[in-house]
């Protein structure tokens, strides 16, 4: 039996003593791309035409109000943003939570959909690089969103117009004017979209400290794949305060090809590493066959000495 426990004591402490994996790179998605991040006071009118190569990286921020991990993200993103660099949208986990007031089932699952279902804290640019995790390779988190902030989408010459005109508190008219290069659209399809965001709502029960969570996604609204238009659209209620803000997202996705009639399609199955969780499962396998073995040597041990 002391063999056994022996065996077990060694397999965990060179298990669990196994040095850390290092960071993770950020990782290119195929879904499209995503620009834009003109906006607007919901109650006031705007009117704004950027050039495409001066817009602002659209980030995606997956968060909730329990993730520790996510307050150095969302740190780092502001030093990146007061730079100029970046415009936030964070997307508060909802499906299955408790403890996170902010969060919308359907923006959770357009989430889950597009970039696999992950634990915050998650941050996607322009809707073509994605980094999971606040572990950085690079000498601050800082360092490396800002990176991912410069690269290039390569849309070239062009320009976006927006413009906001409220009709009431909770209602107004959404306009826009793409011009883009055509080359861009080829086997793809364009969803302009409006993004209803809080600027910031208080919740002093998140237990990771941070009392005011800016930047709060409360509805995406499509808007149609026209590359001009209006829309007159209806503004969610905001969780408290009068602080919302309306952005112009414009989405390039490739177009989805139809699999042909009985050709096998294979989905790939997302799977998490829980390496702890496999390591006690082996050491528990190990500690039973161990005890058997011991179990079997005191058998033989006693039928000896009765044999004598």
């Amino acid at each position: 039996m002391r063999r056994a426990l022996v065996v077990f004591a060694s397999f965990m402490f060179f298990a669990l003593s196994a040095p850390v994996a290092p960071a993770l790179p950020a990782e290119s998605l195929d879904k499209g791309m995503m620009f834009g991040g003109q906006w607007s006071d919901a109650n006031n009118t705007t009117t704004d035409l950027s050039n495409l190569t001066d817009l602002p990286a659209v980030v995606e921020v997956y968060t909730a109000t329990w993730c520790e991990n996510c307050v150095d993200v969302e740190h780092a993103l502001d030093e990146v943003q007061d730079a100029g660099l970046i415009e936030q949208y964070h997307i508060h986990r909802a499906i299955g939570e408790t403890q996170d007031p902010f969060g919308s089932e359907a923006i959770d699952a357009r989430w889950n959909a597009k970039y696999g279902q992950n634990a915050p804290p998650a941050v996607v640019f322009n809707g073509t690089m994605k980094k999971s995790g606040s572990v950085t390779s690079e000498a601050s988190l800082a360092d490396e969103f800002t990176t991912l902030a410069n690269n290039d989408l390569a849309l070239g010459d062009g320009s976006t117009t927006f413009g906001w005109t409220p009709a009431t508190a909770s209602s107004g008219t959404i306009s826009w004017n793409l011009n883009i290069d055509d080359s861009h659209l080829e086997n793809s399809t364009l969803n302009v979209t409006a993004w209803i965001v809080e600027a910031a709502a208080e919740f002093e029960e998140g237990s990771n400290g941070l009392g005011t969570y800016p930047h709060i996604v409360l509805d995406i609204i499509s808007l149609g794949d026209a590359l001009q238009g209006s829309v007159a659209i209806q503004l969610p209620s905001a969780n408290d305060g009068n602080d919302l803000q309306v952005h112009l997202i414009y989405e390039i996705m490739p177009e989805i090809v139809e699999p042909v009639a009985g050709e096998e399609v294979k989905d790939a199955e997302d799977s998490e590493s829980v390496p702890f969780l496999t390591t006690l499962a082996t050491a528990t396998t190990l500690l039973g066959a161990a005890w058997a073995h011991g179990g079997k040597i005191n058998q033989r041990y006693h039928q000896g000495r009765r044999m004598r």
